[in-house]
């Protein structure tokens, strides 16, 4: 009899397991064609503010002075949400991306603060919305079936419609799973622990494999697919100089993230004045950076997105005044936005990391190309401390580079990893 009770309770567990993976993948369907017209609109907003408008009043470039009055405004905007809805307009993004159950009701708040920011020069990315929308709309397609959004089923559908945003918004499902799979799991310390060595390890051994046969002539047999052209591939100064740039990128996110943490719990208490305050510092280091440099204020305002293939595209279009300048202001705006506006951490501090990155590849003996590689995933890292999201996503954006490349990436993101959790263990003693 007990054997029958158990294989009838696997049998039920199965059975819902089974109806909770069908309804996922209906589910992603209309959650990714929402995130596509969410993204849609938040880029159509973006450039009638910073390219139809500029060009309408006879600029070719959007002036100095313009990020002041629409970051005011959107200071005032997303203080109104915050204040005023449910939901407090979404998560504090210093705190990270989530997987939790968003409610129907959060819902408007989360996506006029993103509207209401992001295309008016908010120095935050669409990530945390678009997860927030996922999980939310998921939840809400369900509700006409209540036994699905029992735990842990309800939790489920939720990471589910998260990831089918993540990959939208990431253009690669590969990033979703790694995603869900390392915020569920690697909460947990211990096996953190056991990721980071494997990490380092697998880091080195590909290092060795695709090192040593350049250094010596000999080969091996191993899977691979023929490549299209030939990555340039790391060699023994840019395996030593990306510890200490990781190392230096990590300290710098740090205090970073240390500022947006500072801001949090004041712009809690009083949430409209410290938005409003803190778009208006935004604004005006957009501004300040228009006047040192002669660039777009755009390049310090907004989540970075538009400007990450420009810098990489043409880096010796990039004077060392004008890199230092757009990280200084740029890391200012962002740090302080982490925890007084909503949005999302990751897309500013992939270009605050590849602009020192290629800040540092002046540096003798360093390829362009691992710099950037290192600066990029050393400060995704130590922002996000989600070690294997940093990696992959540092990867598959340099993917004609890819496999060349991972090894630095690895380091990169051991090095700040350990320099990141060594800091904050520090200032907690």
């Amino acid at each position: 009899m007990a054997d029958t009770g158990t294989a009838q309770t696997t049998a039920q567990t199965t059975k819902g397991y089974l109806r909770i993976l069908v309804i996922a993948g209906l589910v992603g369907l209309p959650v990714s064609v929402a995130a596509f017209a969410f993204l849609a609109l938040l880029h159509a907003l973006t450039a009638v503010v910073w390219e139809s408008l500029p060009e309408a009043m006879g600029h070719d470039l959007p002036p100095w002075w313009w990020p002041l009055p629409w970051l005011a405004l959107a200071g005032v905007l997303v203080g109104a949400v915050i204040r005023y809805l449910p939901g407090r307009g979404g998560g504090v993004p210093v705190d990270g991306l989530g997987l939790e159950e968003v409610p129907a009701s959060h819902l408007p708040g989360v996506l006029l603060t993103a509207l209401a920011g992001l295309p008016l020069g908010v120095v935050l990315g669409p990530e945390a919305p678009l997860v927030a929308l996922g999980s939310g709309l998921a939840l809400l397609l369900v509700r006409p079936w209540p036994a699905t959004l029992a735990a842990p089923g309800g939790r489920l559908l939720a990471a589910a419609g998260a990831s089918a945003a993540i990959a939208a918004i990431f253009g690669s499902p590969l990033v979703a799973a790694v995603f869900v799979l390392e915020a569920v799991g690697l909460a947990r310390p211990a096996l953190t622990r056991v990721v980071l060595p494997c990490l380092l390890s697998a880091g080195v051994g590909a290092l060795v494999f695709t090192g040593l046969g350049s250094w010596t002539g000999l080969g091996i047999a191993a899977l691979s697919v023929p490549p299209f052209e030939a990555p340039p591939r790391p060699d023994v100064g840019d395996i030593l100089w990306t510890v200490p740039l990781a190392a230096v990128v990590a300290l710098g996110a740090r205090e970073v993230r240390r500022l947006g943490r500072w801001v949090a719990p004041k712009a809690q208490q009083r949430p409209w004045p410290w938005a409003v305050g803190v778009a208006v510092l935004a604004g005006v280091c957009a501004s300040a950076y228009a006047l040192l440099t002669g660039r777009s204020p755009q390049d310090v305002a907004l989540s970075g997105q538009q400007l990450l293939a420009p810098l990489l595209d043409d880096p010796a279009a990039w004077s060392l005044g004008a890199l230092a300048a757009l990280i200084g202001f740029k890391a200012l705006a962002y740090g302080a936005s982490l925890g007084a506006l909503r949005g999302g951490a990751i897309f500013p501090v992939v270009l605050l990391g590849a602009a020192v990155g290629l800040l540092a590849s002046g540096l003798p003996a360093y390829g362009a190309v691992p710099a950037i590689a290192g600066g990029m995933a050393a400060a995704t890292t130590a922002i996000t401390r989600l070690p294997v999201v940093s990696a992959v996503l540092t990867v598959l954006l340099l993917a004609s580079d890819a496999a060349a490349i991972a090894p630095v990436v690895l380091i990169a993101v051991v090095v700040a990893f350990v320099v990141a959790q060594a800091g904050d263990r520090d200032r907690s003693s």
